[in-house]
């Protein structure tokens, strides 16, 4: 078996046999449960996709050209929009959570869509575009860091919280924002790896169908290793063990003397790595700041309210108190879900995972797996409170009558969803595995249909 044809899971590093094709369907590793790189024929159609991210791209212009919220109260108006609510916080010395609000809701989004224009178009015509692989990992890095669907729901949330100050009137930036919300959900479900099998049968039929990649001296090597491994050991067959690299970018399996002396990637020079440098000591560093952090996100205020002449200060606490209190109970366990619970669940799960394999421990490997995962998904969410104080600033702004300022607890909680966030990217979730001990069948290894899992689209 030719290890181009394999499969490195990027979660618990366990080699599988690549099938032909998934026809439309989803494949996940059987041993993990991670979501495997995009296989030829898995997913919406190529043409689909672009035609999505085409219109996306252009709901995304409606969306920052008008206004998304209009408060109307004691005959003044203001109203609200994403660059509006920037340059709100920026001009009330808030650079760095304005700057937080302007990469998560507009420059991150815009970058993904026009990269992934930039990529489909070429591909649906059959070219490769010029730098295709500088392009498409810049796409794999903005990805986690656009925040649209969390900003709409904190669209929801503020209209909730000024109805009961003032008359609130949806604008046409609203309906263009909820659009492109589902829109940008459709393409997150496409993994943009997968283009890099498109790329290959492009530069297959101008070739005549010569593969591009290179038989190595490590590849009898890692064939002997298989075979003994295969045949008479229950243990489960990783890249590493099998002198093999996966990259996160492209997906390819390489041997070590495939990759050039400053260890890239051979197809797409994406850095690679066996298991990340220096994971726990990066992940503890950043969730101790991260914690410290935490302190001060819910005991300072986040909002200074000044109504005719009378200061307030609002916490986050104290925000979810005034939603139960005036009946609106299922907005206050919206907010304190994402708010207060969600950052103190990331800190507590970061923490059992980088403590169980600092201390060598296999103690429920699958289930560790899927509680990392978990918290890479819910991460984005915490930024919810620092939307509804984006946009709340922007609003309430009526001279003397009424004028709302972030406070400084929206800088202490933006950085706790920072960091933790970034703590999540740095854990390696292929060191769980390490000292799992998880076996497997040697039958599953042998077995493409056993050794993957199809599941569906949904």
């Amino acid at each position: 078996m030719e290890y181009q044809k394999l499969i490195a899971c990027h979660e618990c590093d366990l080699l599988l046999r690549k099938p032909s094709s998934v026809r439309g369907r989803r494949a996940s590793c059987s041993r993990c449960g991670a979501s495997l790189p995009a296989l030829p024929g898995a997913g919406l159609p190529l043409d689909w996709i672009c035609a999505v991210t085409l219109a996306a791209l252009v709901t995304f212009c409606i969306a920052q050209s008008f206004p998304v919220i209009e408060l109307r109260a004691n005959g003044m108006t203001s109203e609200a929009t994403l660059f509006g609510a920037v340059r709100s916080l920026w001009s009330g010395n808030m650079r760095v959570v304005a700057g937080m609000v302007f990469c998560s809701s507009i420059l991150f989004p815009l970058i993904e869509l026009l990269a992934l224009l930039y990529l489909l178009v070429p591909l649906c015509t059959g070219k490769r575009p010029p730098r295709f692989d500088a392009t498409l990992r810049v796409v794999q890095f903005v990805r986690p860091w656009g925040m649209v669907e969390v900003l709409m729901l904190g669209v929801l949330v503020t209209i909730v919280k000024m109805v009961s100050m003032a008359e609130v009137i949806p604008g046409p930036g609203l309906f263009a924002l909820g659009a492109l919300t589902i829109m940008l959900c459709v393409v997150a479900l496409f993994d943009p790896r997968g283009l890099w099998a498109f790329c290959d049968e492009i530069g297959s039929s101008r070739n005549g169908g010569a593969r591009w990649s290179r038989a190595s001296p490590g590849h009898g090597r890692f064939a002997k290793t298989l075979r003994a491994r295969g045949s008479g050991s229950s243990a489960a067959i990783t890249a590493q063990r099998a002198g093999l690299i996966g990259c996160h970018a492209c997906g390819l399996v390489q041997t070590r003397s495939e990759c050039h002396a400053q260890r890239r990637c051979a197809r797409c020079q994406h850095v690679l790595h066996e298991r990340r440098p220096e994971s726990l000591t990066r992940t503890i560093s950043l969730l101790l700041a991260a914690a410290l952090a935490y302190i001060p996100a819910n005991l300072l205020p986040i909002m200074h309210a000044s109504t005719l002449g009378r200061a307030e200060d609002d916490t986050i606490l104290g925000g979810v108190a005034y939603f139960w209190s005036s009946g609106d109970w299922p907005l206050a366990v919206v907010v304190f879900v994402a708010s207060v619970l969600v950052p103190m669940l990331k800190l507590v799960a970061l923490t059992l995972l980088a403590a169980t394999v600092r201390r060598g421990s296999g103690w429920a490997a699958r289930e560790r797996a899927g509680l990392y995962r978990l918290v890479e998904r819910i991460g984005r969410w915490s930024m919810l409170d620092v939307f509804v104080v984006a946009l709340t600033v922007t609003l309430v702004h009526f001279g003397s009558f009424a004028v709302i300022t972030a406070g400084p607890a929206a800088l202490a909680f933006g950085a706790v969803v920072i960091l933790t966030m970034l703590a999540s990217h740095q854990f390696d979730p292929r060191l769980i595995w390490d000292n799992a001990g998880q076996r497997i069948r040697s039958n599953d290894i042998a077995l493409a249909a056993s050794s993957v899992t199809a599941h569906r689209k949904s």
